[in-house]
């Protein structure tokens, strides 16, 4: 029997794979246009774990399925025996015998590795703390959709080192593009991915700077789940690095510019960039729920 293979991080997936993702939810993307979807997911189910709060990604992951003749099952962290202590593991090993894939988004990256090493399923992470692989995917996609592959090019990285960010660096070196990271001191992405990442992934403290060249800029909130009562330190502190016109026009000519979503109009991005007729933020919101397809079918019929 094969292996089962999980979806942790972008490290999970080998550079050919995740461009074959990509051109297959691009495909996906234009089968569901022409109304002539697959059923490549009939009879097969998925649970969605959720501890924390979500819009993208539960909608994507359960309209996927559904669209691929799946179904998806949603549980809160109250709707589990895991919010009254069961262990992971004992909740990894029930929950994986009755499903196809489990979907987990929760805080700490630890509880998905440990959920997945007792999972006998494809388990993959829909965000922690640490990873948000899943949005990188649709990012690509976006990327690849306007400006071809994203091999050799520059993307620049506005704002708080987190776990968006992290998962952008691990594209960078996966797919062979420069990351340029423009944070103030203390918000830098994590040492150690840091230094893992070295051959492709810089610190540029001045966002003038690191926005030249640049054929993509790339932003997210800066007070993360879980750290609201930071939202005004951190809003004055990173008030330099909002992504804006300006800015924009200082990087390479054509560049794109994207948010993940939600987001907080004027404070990391402008909202007239935002409501620009030329945006792909929300197609790129979009393709969320075709990557996401892609990868399950990835997994669940590898």
């Amino acid at each position: 029997m094969a292996q089962t293979r999980h979806f942790l991080t972008l490290m999970d997936l080998a550079p050919e794979e995740i461009r074959n993702l990509i051109h297959r939810a691009i495909q996906l993307k234009a089968l569901r246009q022409a109304g002539t979807e697959p059923s490549s997911l009939s009879g097969k189910s998925l649970a969605m774990i959720f501890t924390k709060a979500s819009t993208r990604t539960r909608v994507s992951f359960e309209a996927g399925m559904t669209q691929l003749g799946g179904s998806a099952l949603f549980l809160s962290g109250q709707d589990t025996q895991l919010g009254r202590g069961e262990p992971i593991e004992d909740t990894a090993r029930v929950i994986s015998s009755m499903v196809d894939a489990v979907m987990i988004r929760t805080y700490a990256h630890s509880d998905v590795e440990r959920f997945a090493a007792f999972s006998s399923v494809p388990v993959i992470n829909g965000l922690t703390d640490e990873f948000h692989p899943c949005q990188i995917l649709a990012d690509l996609q976006t990327f690849f959709e306007h400006r071809g592959d994203i091999a050799g090019r520059r993307v620049c990285w506005l704002g708080d080192g987190n776990n968006v960010c992290h998962s952008w660096m691990n594209a960078a070196r996966l797919l062979d593009f420069e990351l340029v990271v423009s944070c103030p001191e203390g918000y830098e992405p994590d040492p150690a991915l840091l230094k893992a990442c070295a051959r492709f992934v810089r610190i540029e403290r001045a966002p003038q700077r690191a926005v030249l060249g640049a054929d993509l800029l790339v932003t997210d909130v800066w007070a993360s789940m879980g750290q609201e009562s930071e939202q005004q330190a951190r809003a004055a502190l990173l008030a330099p690095y909002q992504l804006n016109r300006q800015l924009l026009e200082q990087a390479a000519a054509g560049a794109l510019y994207m948010h993940c979503l939600p987001a907080h109009r004027d404070e990391e991005i402008t909202a007239d960039l935002m409501d620009a007729p030329d945006t792909v933020i929300w197609q790129e919101a979009e393709n969320r729920l075709h990557t996401q397809k892609a990868l399950l079918e990835f997994l669940i019929n590898p």
